[in-house]
């Protein structure tokens, strides 16, 4: 009988990561993994452990030659090894199962029940093997994924449509959220963080980094001015993004050279799209993400300037995964898929902008 056991130092054998095999029925778990009873009969009450599984996977393939040779071979041991599994089993079951001769082996009343029970159980592991190994060699099965609100809407959302035509047996589940998810515990397969990843178990892949630069609308320069060194931006209605890890100071780099610059801020936010809206709206001068400002300089909405300065902080852009060796095919292809569209996205800035100053 399989019981549940809330010491593991008292259990004879793990079975899983989440379920015990106990020799004292008098415990009860702490978990089972989606399972209220497991019952496996043994005589001895100690539950079947590794060896205990052997033992019937000789049993089976023993039963269905009609040969200790040929189970031997089709499992790989030696003969002698597949006739004491099937010793040991029938000892632990208090019953005989096969009838040995020098020309023949059958199978008794008691083995012939046992062996039409387990052939379809040792059936269904098979297919539950094939079809669980499938997943590594093709992609497939639910993509579950964190991503920044705003880098994620605007940068790799418009990379799912192309994603799912080349691997239509991938669905995603995307969730868009600023806040540190547990990637273990809520069960996500890939979480893109902008920022260092402190947790060394995890399994992290970078996938580019980008800079912030100062932008303003063309309408707000033209009643404002335009500043021509940092320190000119103390004169400017900054607007200020709260979230960015120099806040509330301005720090920026030109070739070596560095100045920090705390502006005055009538409107401040956590949201960088609310800040952008604000700077496209005349009502101040931001420091915003390269990518996220890139096509409204493009569109004529914003201006590039002080275009030799940028922040001096770089943000890497990293894919983390959960913990372990093996990363499903799934999560493979979407991350080194996204490192493409990452890097052709064009997320950092060239040193010296190509746009001149209005």
């Amino acid at each position: 009988m399989l019981y549940r056991c809330p010491d593991r130092s008292q259990c004879l054998e793990t079975f899983s990561y989440e379920v015990s095999l106990c020799s004292n029925q008098n415990n009860s778990c702490a978990k089972t993994h989606n399972m209220d009873e497991l019952h496996i009969i043994n005589a001895e009450g100690a539950g079947m452990a590794q060896d205990g599984f052997e033992d019937i996977v000789a049993f089976v393939a023993v039963a269905r030659s009609g040969s200790f040779r040929l189970a031997a071979v089709q499992l790989g041991r030696d003969a002698s090894v597949i006739s004491r599994r099937i010793s040991q089993l029938e000892t632990r079951l208090g019953v005989r199962l096969l009838v040995r001769t020098t020309r023949s082996v059958t199978l008794t009343e008691a083995g012939s029940v046992y062996f039409q029970r387990l052939r379809y159980l040792i059936d269904e592991l098979d297919l539950a093997t094939r079809e669980v190994s499938g997943f590594a060699a093709e992609p497939q099965g639910v993509l579950k994924i964190s991503l920044p609100v705003t880098f994620g809407r605007l940068i790799i959302a418009p990379l799912f449509s192309e994603f799912l035509r080349k691997y239509p047996k991938i669905k995603i589940d995307a969730r868009f959220q600023d806040r540190t998810v547990d990637i273990v515990e809520e069960g996500f397969d890939a979480v893109i963080r902008l920022s260092v990843v402190r947790n060394g178990s995890l399994i992290s892949k970078r996938l580019g980094s980008f800079r912030s630069i100062v932008v303003a609308s063309p309408n707000y320069l033209d009643d404002r001015g335009l500043p021509q060194i940092p320190e000119d931006l103390e004169a400017h209605a900054c607007l200020g993004f709260t979230h960015h890890p120099d806040w509330p100071n301005w720090i920026l780099e030109q070739e070596g050279r560095q100045a920090t610059v705390r502006p005055d801020s009538p409107f401040t936010s956590d949201s960088a799209e609310a800040i952008l809206m604000t700077a496209i709206d005349n009502s101040g001068i931001a420091l915003l993400p390269y990518w996220m400002a890139a096509p409204h300089i493009q569109a004529g909405n914003l201006v590039h300037i002080l275009p030799t300065w940028r922040s001096i902080r770089e943000i890497s852009i990293n894919a983390v995964m959960p913990p372990g060796n093996l990363i499903p095919a799934k999560t493979r292809v979407f991350v080194d898929e996204l490192s493409k569209w990452v890097r052709n996205k064009g997320i950092l800035p060239a040193p010296h902008s190509e746009r001149k100053q209005a």
